[in-house]
């Protein structure tokens, strides 16, 4: 009998967060079984090792990402929505696979130079790209301001974004929308009111 598709997402939901809460390397098959309430034997039923599990779950993660980010690429927004759908789409991303997230940020740099994971250098090449090019495109049509640094603006916004993963939790008091929000009226507008006059 093969193993249900519904089933398979549930064990990989609890690998993520036991991936992200006790990181890949102290991770054993024992830890994902025991969390999952079943033996260890069992779970090689539904995966051959927790390199399947951990890659299946990444590149889950990612190609969501990038069906989300294509689609915002490819619909000829102006520059300044482009980055607020790119924003808004990540939030959106976090809330989905927070534990993949974790995992990703933790991991990446590390995991990246094996040869399963090669896809992870090769996304980070490509999400640079996007964010770059669309920061250069309004810098060049007059959007955002012409003494912007763009790789530090690139840097401050990716991390301003994806560093959220860490205290976000999925159901909370806000929405991924409703923190896309604030985080881009900050970023684009600033915090601080405008001169006052006497």
């Amino acid at each position: 009998m093969t193993p249900s598709p519904a089933r398979r997402r549930e064990l990989l939901g609890v690998a993520a967060d036991v991936f992200a809460a006790q990181g890949y390397n102290a991770t054993t098959v024992r830890k994902i079984a025991d969390a999952a309430g079943m033996l260890a034997g069992s779970l090689y039923y539904h995966f051959d090792s927790k390199e399947s599990m951990l890659d299946e779950i990444l590149s889950t993660f990612l190609n969501e990402l990038w069906a989300g980010y294509d689609a915002v690429l490819a619909a000829g927004l102006g520059p300044r929505e482009t980055i607020e759908a790119l924003v808004t789409e990540s939030f959106r991303e976090i809330d989905r696979h927070h534990s993949a997230v974790a995992i990703y940020q933790k991991e990446s740099r590390h995991l990246s130079v094996q040869p399963r994971f090669t896809y992870l250098a090769d996304s980070q090449q490509k999400f640079e790209k996007a964010w770059l090019g669309t920061l250069e495109r309004g810098v060049a049509d007059g959007v955002f301001r012409a003494d912007l640094d763009i790789r530090l603006t690139y840097r401050f916004v990716r991390d301003t974004v994806w560093v959220a993963a860490s205290w976000y939790r999925p159901g909370g008091l806000h929405s991924p929308d409703e923190i896309a929000r604030q985080y881009l009226s900050m970023v684009l507008d600033g915090i601080a009111l405008g001169e006052r006059t006497p």
